[in-house]
Order: structure tokens, then C-alpha cells, then sequence
């Protein structure tokens, strides 16, 4: 679900904080080297680069699985 709309470009977003992030029509300070992607966080450019390198850093411990973030951790463990 995706409560929060922002009023100016129509999209719905998960968290209220997500709609400060950057003004419209602005690129975000974080640039990726390979696609030319912009990120206002650079928390955000990390786990992209994730994505060219195959870096999979979050690993299960019940089943050996890795994620790219810990959000797909979470979700793994919760299958669990």
C-alpha cells in the first residue's frame, strides 16, 4: 500500500519521507558509474551498485540464501 501522494506528480509512495527527497525535475547528488542513475541518498547508490557487482552481503542462516539488501533477508525469514 501506498498512502502518501505527492501533489505535485500524482505518485504514491510507502513513507511520508519519500515525498521530501528531492524536488521534481531534480537529480539526486549520487550518480552510478555504469547507468548513469542518480540517488539522493547514498545508501540507495550502494545497494544499486549491488545490482552490477552481485554482491549479496545479507545471507540466511537457516538456509544459506543471500540478498542484496536486508529487506530481502526480512522477507526470506519470514518464510521461515
Amino acid at each position: 500500500e501506498r498512502p502518501f501522494l505527492c501533489q505535485e506528480g500524482g505518485r504514491r509512495y510507502r513513507l511520508s519521507s519519500e515525498l521530501v527527497e528531492k524536488p521534481h525535475g531534480e537529480e539526486g547528488p549520487h550518480k552510478c558509474l555504469a547507468r548513469g542513475k542518480a540517488f539522493t541518498w547514498s545508501s540507495n547508490l550502494i545497494r544499486h551498485q549491488r545490482i552490477h557487482t552481485g554482491e549479496k552481503p545479507y545471507e540466511c542462516g537457516k538456509c544459506g540464501n543471500s540478498f542484496r539488501d536486508s529487506s530481502g533477508l526480512i522477507r526470506q525469514q519470514v518464510i521461515h
